[in-house]
């Protein structure tokens, strides 16, 4: 019996090895056009740079961290600014060209329904923080660090899925014993 797919239905994931591929022509291209690697921290960075300067605009140019960076009166005006909006704008287009566009909160069955909010900022915070700290992202430190054959880009990664595991590992074991 012939099967036909519904125009609608979300198309298929790219395959892992094409992905990486193309990932990887982009990192490079990134490097050739702009000298600089992927990154996104350093975008929050700045946007905190400017809403400081619209808050408290003493504070922040006094700021030994966000003062740096405006220096020229506009944080937002870096190439990393306009690299995560253009990676915002590709996201939506690629989602909605796939039709995989829709809201929907993961993780309900693990963490709880009514609490997944507040567990998906902690984590997100938490994430922010661990950023700043390693001085950088899984973009910017864990691909482009790597990509530069950068001891710290290794180091980065090898923690960060180790520490990806062992979570995965606590909440599933969490998961198992609370259905007991």
């Amino acid at each position: 019996m012939n099967q036909s797919v519904h125009p609608l239905s979300p198309k298929p994931f790219w395959p892992p090895l094409i992905s990486g591929l193309l990932l990887g022509a982009v990192l490079l291209a990134t490097f050739v056009i702009t000298g600089h690697g992927l990154g996104a921290t350093g975008f929050t960075t700045r946007l905190t740079a400017w809403i400081g300067m619209e808050i408290a605009p003493v504070a922040t140019s006094a700021n030994d961290y966000l003062g740096g960076l405006i220096e020229d009166g506009q944080p937002l005006s870096s190439w990393i600014t306009w690299q995560v909006i253009g990676v915002a704008i590709g996201a939506l287009i690629s989602a909605w060209l796939a039709h995989r566009i829709r809201f929907q909160m993961d993780g309900r069955h693990i963490l709880g329904g009514s609490q997944r909010p507040i567990t998906a900022l902690t984590g997100g915070i938490l994430a922010g923080f661990g950023a700043r700290v390693a001085a950088g992202c899984t973009s910017g430190m864990g691909l482009s660090g790597a990509a530069t054959l950068s001891l710290a880009g290794f180091v980065f990664l090898i923690t960060f899925f180790s520490a990806g595991l062992i979570a995965s590992r606590l909440f599933k074991n969490q998961k198992g014993n609370s259905s007991c």
